[in-house]
């Protein structure tokens, strides 16, 4: 197999699904590199400081769950518009459920908060969201939404009569919204397409089951142990059975995957059932 950093950490991620006889077996068949020691895990994370990968909007929020200021500093470099969660990490808000108070931030933090909106000086939190017009104030006005309590009475302020549509569109497409409160903004075809494109899952089983390609989720998930490993067990447990039943131990199955996965259109459900058919 040609040497490639992305197809191995994509094809590695579903070799930890199987037996670990089984995967130096494939991994001597098709090239790959020995399994990465645990202490690779720093190097890991300094990879993750310039990878090329588009990082969907709800991992970025399952990395910021473990509240740590190096990975938040990660996040940070992959998420240059998201206004909201920036001024989030550089207050030290913290996102694993249940937390309270603040956490310490990174302070070699590449950037510094977005500048504050006029309207939400003027106006306040409901008050800004109340006055958007467009995507543009409704983008601004969300950012200032960081805490529970403000997601809080956003879904008060919201149920007592409805926010803007382009406010609301803001607020949904925010990965750190609660589920509760997005529920209240609509369930329509259009609403949940506009979630997709920004990168918003329910969950990695969500993650894996989406119309993303195949070896860009499996490249992200291949760091999930490092970056969100409270999440990435989802994952794993959602692709287990298709790897074992449509994989296994045959070799010729891996090696067609290895092959198929850089240019393979489909998502890795399929990219799996596929390989398995071929060979």
């Amino acid at each position: 197999m040609r040497q490639n950093s992305r197809v191995e950490q994509a094809v590695g991620f579903l070799l930890g699904l199987v037996d670990g006889a089984t995967a130096e077996r494939v991994r001597a068949r098709t090239g790959l590199p020995p399994t990465e020691s645990p202490e690779d895990t720093a190097v890991r994370v300094r990879r993750a400081w310039t990878w090329a990968t588009h990082l969907p909007a709800s991992v970025a929020l399952w990395i910021l769950e473990n509240d740590d200021p190096q990975l938040n500093a990660v996040v940070w470099r992959h998420i240059p518009t998201d206004a909201g969660l920036r001024r989030a990490i550089s207050r030290g808000v913290p996102f694993a459920p249940g937390r309270t108070g603040t956490i310490p931030v990174d302070r070699t933090l590449p950037g510094a908060e977005p500048e504050i909106p006029e309207a939400y000086v003027d106006h306040g939190l409901v008050g800004s969201l109340r006055a958007v017009t467009s995507m543009e104030a409704g983008r601004a006005a969300a950012s200032m939404v960081l805490t529970r309590d403000d997601w809080r009475a956003v879904g008060e302020t919201d149920s007592a009569f409805p926010l803007p549509g382009y406010a609301r569109w803001a607020l949904s497409v925010r990965p750190d919204c609660p589920p509760s409160v997005r529920a209240g903004f609509g369930s329509h075809a259009k609403f949940t397409h506009r979630l997709r494109q920004a990168g918003v899952f329910d969950g990695p089983a969500d993650y894996v089951a989406s119309k993303v390609p195949a070896v860009q989720v499996l490249e992200v998930l291949a760091m999930g142990h490092v970056l969100f490993p409270a999440r990435v067990r989802e994952a794993e447990d959602t692709l287990r059975p298709l790897v074992q039943d449509h994989l296994g131990d045959r070799e010729e199955a891996w090696a067609v995957l290895a092959q198929l996965i850089e240019t393979f259109h489909g998502n890795a459900p399929e990219l799996v059932v596929t390989a398995g058919a071929i060979a």
